[in-house]
């Protein structure tokens, strides 16, 4: 892999700056934009690829808060005209959603410098850039389990692998495994479950392991459940189960099968931030092919511009949701069904929880 320091100074350099990299007039002392995004390993790898870089290129400070991804938060900001959040790594499913109520800057391509059409779900988006592609998976610890599951049929399966399971406290991934778990094939999954006997088929998969579910609420916690021994297995965010096998030393596995996959983070500009210009020139550097894929050095998550595949370490490659061994079974994300039946659905899946 080329030389980072080289690759950023290349950017700067060439036309990809497209007058966003490099301000016209060198940056005063208290120029900064507020950068907000989900914490843990990603943010600490944002922050080492492409925060500090970008600081360093173009002398502004970057000042990181981190969320839980709650749009209401973003909503509130704009509204009251009190915007303090400048770019937020953004959520997909209520991305278009925030756009079409005008609560988000639409994104000019041109003024990127960027084509669209190299991202993937570039196009789904009117208000957002897609950064990176990341999965939701099945895990355990290969210490308690060395014969872990092998299919997304075994998450359901509590005869075979006795135990709790980790789950997201969220509709989402949930329904989508209980339908395949149930003979669903990945091709048809949305279409079943945009369906109300599809809905009612898909609760009725999670019944079977309801009273063996341990619910998480934050990235962290999936990891968190297996090195304290609270589950046999658990849904997760592949990058934090990685990250706690290079970091931590641990011995968990990730189990491929019917993960779920998208570009769930969205670089969003809030409608009103004082700092569009920079916000632009922030977003024009971390999406640039040369700089987005450095995130895999940190977390493996790879990048959704297209054109970043050539400044990937080759290393890293089999540890992506993107690998070849990875997709063949994979159920890529649809954030749009999510956007029109999210709040149905999480209704009906707050009920259930309840009773």
């Amino acid at each position: 892999m080329r030389a980072y320091s080289s690759i950023v100074g290349a950017v700067v350099a060439t036309g990809l700056a497209v007058n966003a990299l490099v301000p016209a007039t060198p940056a005063l002392a208290g120029d900064h934009l507020t950068i907000v995004s989900w914490g843990g390993a990603l943010q600490l790898g944002q922050r080492k690829a492409w925060f500090e870089p970008f600081s360093k290129a173009t002398g502004i400070k970057i000042i990181e808060d981190e969320y839980n991804g709650e749009a209401a938060k973003i909503r509130a900001m704009v509204q009251s005209k009190t915007v303090s959040w400048d770019v937020v790594d953004g959520y997909s499913v209520w991305v278009n959603q925030l756009c079409a109520d005008g609560i988000l800057e639409r994104i000019d391509w041109k003024r990127l410098g960027l084509d669209r059409t190299k991202f993937v779900d570039g196009e789904r988006y009117e208000c957002g850039v897609p950064s990176v592609i990341s999965a939701t998976v099945v895990a355990y610890d290969k210490d308690r389990l060395p014969s872990g599951p092998k299919s997304i049929a075994d998450l359901f399966d509590t005869q075979k692998f006795p135990g709790k399971r980790g789950l997201w406290k969220n509709p989402q991934d949930n329904l989508e495994w209980a339908l395949i778990a149930d003979g669903v094939t990945i091709k048809d999954v949305y279409k079943v479950l945009g369906t109300s006997d599809g809905v009612e088929r898909a609760f009725k998969k999670l019944d079977t392991i309801k009273k063996d579910v341990i619910w998480w609420t934050s990235g962290a916690q999936p990891a968190q459940f297996l090195a304290d021994g609270q589950v046999v297995m658990t849904s997760a965010w592949n990058g934090r189960i990685s990250d706690a096998v290079k970091n931590s030393g641990k011995h968990f596995q990730i189990m491929w099968d019917a993960a779920k996959w998208g570009t769930g983070n969205i670089w969003v500009i809030p409608k009103g931030s004082p700092r569009l210009d920079d916000a632009y020139k922030f977003i024009a550097f971390v999406a640039s092919p040369q700089v987005q894929g450095k995130l895999t050095e940190y977390i493996t998550y790879p990048p959704a511009n297209n054109d970043a595949t050539a400044f990937l370490d080759p290393a890293v490659l089999p540890d992506l949701v993107t690998a070849p061994g990875h997709v063949g079974n994979s159920l890529h994300s649809d954030a749009d069904f999510w956007t029109d039946k999210g709040d149905e659905l999480k209704q009906r899946f707050t009920a259930w929880l309840a009773k």
